[in-house]
């Protein structure tokens, strides 16, 4: 009998059925593959909606996999560095006019006397100028969404690219604004959808695809450049 091959998004999950008990477990082997181990009295169709049940740990755990493959991103404070901003790459430049972080005829300004303190100011300048950013899209996207978000801001998330609560705020890590809009959007919209469905199940995947059908090729974009952004390291 050929083995049973399930398929996740485009991604091969291989079966191996052994023993009884109605049991299944998913792991992720050291290359990266899938592999579904369950019990002989689990049916195909049970198979393909656990393996729906965990899509978002399947990405999750495929997004750490990728970020240990590489060393973190360092950046210097130094003119010249280069700095991504919604998908475009600037250059540093200490100014000793600046007072403020801010962009200036392609180049990203950072106050002389700032560069010594490290990336926090830098870091403020992504949180500020990505609330700003975010103000017409969260509307929008609510909009199509049918949700009202109470609040919406930019915040160090650890290792989570955004959060929703239960009582409607809404953020989004700071570091995502390294990304292209279309990304950030996915991020956004992610969240957002969270006010309406607050577990990832198949609601929730419905409704996602709803608001942005290209939702599953824009998560697999975030999973494979996420890994390569730059967290507030410097040497």
């Amino acid at each position: 009998m050929n083995a049973l091959v399930l398929h996740l998004d485009g991604i091969r999950v291989s079966v191996e059925r052994a023993g009884s008990g109605r049991k299944a477990r998913l792991t992720i082997e050291a290359d990266g593959s899938l592999r579904l181990r369950a019990d002989s009295d689990v049916a195909a169709d049970e198979l393909e909606q656990f393996l729906i049940s965990k899509r978002a740990w399947v990405y999750r755990k495929l997004s750490e996999k990728e970020a240990l493959q590489h060393q973190p991103v360092t950046k210097e404070m130094v003119d010249g560095e280069g700095f991504s901003y919604l998908g475009r790459s600037y250059r540093l430049q200490l100014s000793d006019d600046a007072t403020d972080v801010r962009l200036e005829r392609g180049r990203l300004l950072l106050p002389r006397v700032k560069a010594d303190a490290g990336p926090e100011a830098i870091i403020e300048w992504y949180r500020r100028r990505g609330e700003a950013w975010l103000r017409p899209r969260t509307r929008s996207w609510a909009e199509r969404l049918r949700v009202e978000p109470q609040a919406i801001s930019v915040a160090n998330l650890g290792h989570k690219w955004g959060s929703a609560s239960a009582h409607g705020r809404v953020r989004l890590h700071w570091a995502t604004f390294q990304l292209p809009p279309a990304l950030v959007d996915y991020v956004l919209v992610h969240e957002l959808a969270h006010l309406r469905e607050s577990h990832h199940g198949p609601a929730f995947w419905q409704l996602l695809a709803r608001a942005m059908p290209e939702y599953e090729e824009l998560k697999s974009q975030l999973a494979r450049k996420g890994s390569r952004l730059w967290m507030g390291n410097v040497t």
